[in-house]
């Protein structure tokens, strides 16, 4: 297979281009294949082309909130869990000092 090779840049341009005139007009006229330009297009909208701003759709964008509300509850979940070990830690520290004054007496 002797696939030729494109530049991130190069990707990012034909997708918004693509989306400024629809995919096979935008690979018409930047001679390359169609086929090749709908992979970047899928390949986009599932997140593994970042084309930049301007691009993400309802459908994706919905997935993006999604991605959100995970990212928000496991923060969530690591501070409830970080204040644990902090009130775990201040015990130990307590306790440390409780045996220490009692080993000097």
């Amino acid at each position: 297979m002797s696939g030729k090779s494109y530049t991130k840049e190069y990707k990012v341009e034909a997708l918004k281009l693509a989306k400024e005139i629809g995919t096979k007009k935008a690979a018409e006229e930047l001679v390359i294949p169609k086929g090749t330009l709908s992979g970047w297009v899928n390949a986009a909208k599932k997140g593994d082309i970042d084309p930049g701003k301007g691009w993400h759709t309802p459908a994706n964008s919905l997935t993006l909130a999604g991605e959100l509300k995970i990212a928000k509850d496991r923060i969530k979940e690591l501070e409830k869990e970080n204040a644990q070990i902090r009130k775990e830690r201040e015990f130990l520290e307590e306790a440390s000092r409780f045996f220490a004054a009692s080993r000097k007496k």
